[in-house]
């Protein structure tokens, strides 16, 4: 997998999970203020698609993820 496919994965994990934990009728739910990291990844994911700048790629690169696909 590339760069690209981890921030993916990553940011739709942490979505789902703080949705999990924020939202009532979940069964493991802990707290409302989990909503606010799903806002705060979603607010990650919409800024990028302006400046195309992810600190979570950035931090995937250095441990030596590919950026592309090696074929």
């Amino acid at each position: 997998m590339i760069v690209t496919d981890w921030v993916h994965v990553i940011a739709g994990t942490f979505i789902l999970l703080s949705l999990a934990l924020g939202v009532e009728a979940s069964p493991v739910f802990l707290s409302k203020y989990w909503l606010w990291f799903t806002a705060f990844v979603g607010a990650n994911l919409f800024q990028f698609g302006f400046s195309k700048f992810c600190p979570l790629a950035l931090i995937l690169k250095a441990l030596g993820v590919p950026e592309k696909k090696n074929r």
